[in-house]
């Protein structure tokens, strides 16, 4: 049964014997199954998804590793994953994410976000693996500049897949040769990325201390973040006062940022197509008629 195989993983991992008393289903994202999982004592948080699945949970597993390794803001600490059954899985520390959003904890927020960026850092831009943003695939090969990354491996990338549907968007291929022209001038330092970080991966615990979780991680221009904070509604402007003041933005940050948006929004037509493929046409205009 998955859930004595489960057990017997946390087991092992933490050392600890662990027995399932009672189990509940809870929201686990856009794709995957969440539940949560305790004996009495210990409560664990339980993603779900096909057996196929599992080197993604590997991945993921892996980067909110590095992220509580900076020792900054706080994730939900990795525990095992594995497959059971017909089902990949990957249990996580338990968070009670029932703070009330005060404007404190978002400036604490913003502040130890830039910290992490500060402190995850890297030689090149990318990662050791690829992993996905959503369930579309993330390619992620080391490269020395950040311009050429984003280029090939975001958005062209991104505008490969929306091809493979049958959309081509006008001057998409113009603006994958106009983007070192965009970022020109432009050294970020590689640094540790959450990667997905809209308002439905960040929250608040019930003792009030931010926390992210869900993230598609590489080391890339730390701007991608707070780029995708504005993307769907933004975050309260507390944390955007943290962030600077921990670490300000560098100048040309709102010339970039309808570039970084970009990638998210490509990536939002390639898995739920819409009005999405809308906005990304006027967000590639937009960026043209800027070089």
């Amino acid at each position: 049964m998955i859930w004595d195989a489960i057990a017997a993983n946390i087991t092992q991992a933490t050392g600890k014997k662990f027995e399932i008393a009672n189990s509940r289903s809870v929201a686990g994202g856009c794709i995957n199954q969440g539940n949560a999982i305790t004996d009495g004592k210990r409560t664990f948080f339980v993603k779900l998804n096909r057996a196929a699945d599992v080197e993604m949970f590997a991945a993921e597993a892996l980067g909110v590793q590095q992220m509580w390794d900076t020792q900054t803001i706080r994730v939900p600490q990795p525990i095992c994953w594995g497959t059971a059954e017909n089902s990949a899985y990957l249990v996580l520390e338990w968070l009670d994410l029932r703070g009330g959003s005060t404007a404190g904890a978002w400036s604490q927020m913003g502040c130890k976000l830039a910290e992490m960026h500060r402190r995850g850092t890297a030689k090149q831009f990318g990662w050791d693996r690829n992993n996905t943003i959503g369930s579309t695939p993330q390619i992620n090969h080391w490269t020395s500049d950040w311009a050429t990354f984003f280029a090939e491996h975001r958005i062209g990338y991104q505008l490969r897949l929306a091809a493979r549907q049958g959309m081509h968007f006008n001057g998409g291929e113009r603006l994958i040769e106009k983007i070192p022209e965009l970022l020109a001038g432009y050294d970020p330092q590689p640094s540790l990325v959450h990667g997905d970080l809209w308002g439905g991966n960040a929250s608040v615990t019930s003792e009030g201390e931010p926390v992210i979780f869900d993230p598609a991680t590489y080391y890339g221009d730390r701007e991608v973040d707070i780029a995708m904070t504005e993307l769907f509604g933004g975050f309260p402007r507390e944390f955007y006062r943290g962030y600077h003041e921990a670490w300000a933005i560098d100048p040309g940050y709102e010339r970039r940022k309808p570039l970084y948006n970009l990638y998210h929004l490509l990536n939002h037509f390639n898995l739920f197509g819409g009005g999405y493929a809308g906005q990304a046409e006027r967000t590639i205009q937009q960026l043209l008629k800027t070089c």
